[in-house]
């Protein structure tokens, strides 16, 4: 959630933030390219970077503990598993190829 946070930061509109955040969750997770499951988690994940940010523009009703509950009970309801488990899954090494 800090690189999140990180991400979210310097942002200036909701817009900025949401996009910032959703960056940094594929980078983080490894995900170089959309499918449908992975455009349904990061289209889930809207509430908790919103309430991120309005939190960090002082907004005293944004509740992302409740946001973040909220998404990883969709998470784990519809793929059967805890989402931050897709954290721990080690990512292939790529060899570096120079021409």
């Amino acid at each position: 959630m800090q690189m999140i946070a990180d991400a979210i930061a310097p942002a200036e509109s909701e817009d900025i933030a949401v996009a910032s955040a959703f960056a940094a969750l594929r980078t983080s997770l490894g995900w170089n390219a959309d499918s449908e499951a992975r455009s349904e988690v990061i289209s889930h994940f809207t509430p908790v970077a919103l309430a991120m940010f309005r939190d960090t523009k002082g907004n005293q009703s944004a509740n992302i503990r409740a946001a973040l509950a909220d998404f990883e009970q969709w998470y784990s309801e519809t793929r059967g598993s805890v989402f931050w488990t897709l954290f721990e899954q080690q990512m292939p090494d790529t060899p570096v190829v120079d021409f």
